[in-house]
């Protein structure tokens, strides 16, 4: 079987339509299959979702990694959702006839690669040392906090060095932050929109469900507001959507708006849906916006394996 191996890139850019397109472009150029963009202006974020096999992939994350070092400056970035690097997130998930261990050994190759462009690389989930790093270690206060020195404990990678905890305002890069590069298996990102409930309120919820706060296993939950769209909304990963069923989050946090006064008002799914999503009924009671059975990954992967004979 070819190997098969997604990453989904996160980008702090989500206004600038042409810079998407570039990465899509270096994607492809590297014989890579795109499977879906999108972008937030208010997140201000976009997130592109890409299959192929191991080489393509790492060849086409690099050069998106020097797309984002060149186009984005966070110095005049301004979002509501957190961010540490131009590169943000830097996903593998070994997908097809690869094992973690596959897929380790292609984000910690990939990470050294993007090191040498001049790039603190911290490494997280099954890359790291030991394994299961959370990205929110590398993560506090932001790139602010990154370039001052008040922030990214982990494992960081730099052309000619390794460090356990690095001294961070030494080498973090001045526009472009820190790339936060790891391996995991298939999670569901999503939003879930509340309204008539106060934007303090959504936040309790959000502690509320999240497995640190004795939530939902594998679930990481926060609440943004909107103000381009004028919106409030529960944006979570889930790190087990088999394990974990979405539509009982989902009633969690609708039960908890009712009570409050609120409501919700649908979700959106980012990237591509996991086989969990496979079934109408869930569907129809998340309230998936734009859905359609091309957002689902396996079918898409089956598709993609079967055109090359695989």
């Amino acid at each position: 079987m070819i190997p098969v191996l997604e990453t989904v890139p996160n980008f702090s850019e989500g206004r600038d339509p042409d810079f998407v397109a570039a990465v899509r472009d270096a994607f492809l150029s590297a014989g890579c299959d795109v499977l879906h963009a999108t972008m937030d202006p208010d997140h201000h974020r976009s997130v592109v979702t890409v299959v192929g096999e191991p080489g393509p992939v790492e060849d086409g994350a690099v050069a998106a990694a020097r797309l984002a070092l060149e186009h984005i400056d966070l110095r005049g970035h301004r979002g509501v959702h957190p961010r540490v690097g131009a590169l943000d997130v830097l996903p593998f998930v070994p997908l097809r006839g690869m094992g973690m261990d596959d897929a380790v050994r292609s984000a910690r190759r990939t990470g050294a690669r993007i090191a040498s462009l001049g790039l603190p690389v911290y490494f997280y989930a099954q890359a790291s040392k030991p394994p299961r790093r959370t990205r929110a270690s590398g993560r506090g206060g932001g790139f602010e906090a990154l370039r001052e020195g008040r922030g990214g404990c982990g494992e960081a990678d730099l052309p000619g060095r390794e460090a356990d905890c690095p001294t961070v305002h030494r080498v973090a890069h001045p526009s472009a932050g820190a790339v936060c590069v790891g391996a995991r298996r298939i999670l569901l990102a999503w939003n879930v929109d509340v309204e008539g409930i106060a934007f303090a309120a959504a936040r309790r919820i959000a502690a509320a469900i999240r497995e640190t706060g004795g939530g939902f296993p594998g679930l990481r939950a926060l609440a943004f507001h909107l103000p381009g769209q004028r919106r409030t909304q529960i944006s979570m990963n889930l790190e087990d959507p088999g394990g974990t069923d979405p539509v009982e989050v989902f009633a969690a946090i609708e039960r908890a708006a009712t009570r409050l006064g609120g409501q919700v008002s649908g979700t959106e799914v980012i990237g591509m849906g996991p086989d969990a999503l496979a079934s109408s009924t869930s569907v129809r009671t998340l309230r998936i916006r734009d859905w359609s059975d091309e957002r689902l990954l396996g079918p898409r992967v089956d598709a993609w394996l079967a055109a090359r004979g695989g």
